[in-house]
């Protein structure tokens, strides 16, 4: 069954859910995958856990004697993670762990921490709004690439569970850089459609102005004019 996703307030259109490829074959290619390139998937997912134990500067984490172990785990559910198949990569497939189960094994390492987001995102994927919040609150990501779109990814599932107030905090996180022109002009526009939702239309055009004054080159830019006129600015 199709899950409805919000592009305007009120509005809502059919998307097509996440393709979930739990069948033996995909599996059996997965795993074959796998195990064509295990030491090399093995090495770079402990290359992007050490990666972000600096971003975090957490040298306790680094120190942990569970941090190989957990870096080691990460690397199947994100290979299924990579593959849509988002319940595999949550939930596991009986051989590997999921990211379910990486969050509480390996709590207090960067693994750990990076598998609250990961579950996050593929709860939001799957429709599992409330999971999702739980999973991405639990993530640690200041002073890391991942903030902006966690606290974005936070904003769409308080949208979905029509939390209002709570989306425009979390898109307001989200647009906090405004030098991310690609990032910032997107959570922009979450975020004009969230004080839309939220009765705050005045608020919603100052916010669609900003994506047209201050990034004129971004793609949501050039609906911003038809945006304001459908809220009664013409100007």
């Amino acid at each position: 069954m199709a899950n409805s996703a919000r592009t305007q307030p009120g509005v809502e259109k059919e998307v097509t859910p996440v393709e979930i490829i739990d069948d033996s074959s995909a599996l059996d290619k997965i795993t074959l995958l796998y195990e064509q390139h295990k030491k090399t998937i093995s090495t770079v997912a402990t290359v992007v856990v050490v990666a972000v134990v600096g971003y975090f500067g957490y040298t306790k984490w680094y120190k942990a004697p569970g941090e190989e172990k957990a870096a080691a785990a990460m690397a199947m559910p994100q290979l299924y993670f990579q593959a849509d198949s988002m319940n595999l990569a949550l939930n596991g497939d009986g051989k590997n762990m999921g990211f379910v189960k990486i969050e509480k094994k390996y709590d207090g390492t960067a693994a750990g921490n990076l598998a609250h987001y990961y579950a996050g995102i593929a709860y939001l994927k799957t429709g599992d709004f409330k999971k999702a919040i739980k999973a991405l609150s639990d993530f640690d990501g200041k002073g890391t690439l991942l903030a902006t779109q966690a606290n974005g990814s936070l904003g769409e599932a308080y949208m979905e569970t029509n939390e209002y107030a709570k989306a425009i905090e979390y898109f307001k996180k989200a647009t906090s850089d405004k030098n991310d022109i690609l990032l910032t002009p997107l959570y922009l526009y979450h975020l004009g459609l969230a004080y839309e939702a939220n009765k705050q239309p005045n608020d919603a055009k100052e916010t669609f102005k900003r994506i047209r004054d201050e990034y004129p080159r971004s793609v949501h830019a050039r609906d911003m004019d038809k945006e304001l006129a459908r809220l009664g600015d013409l100007d």
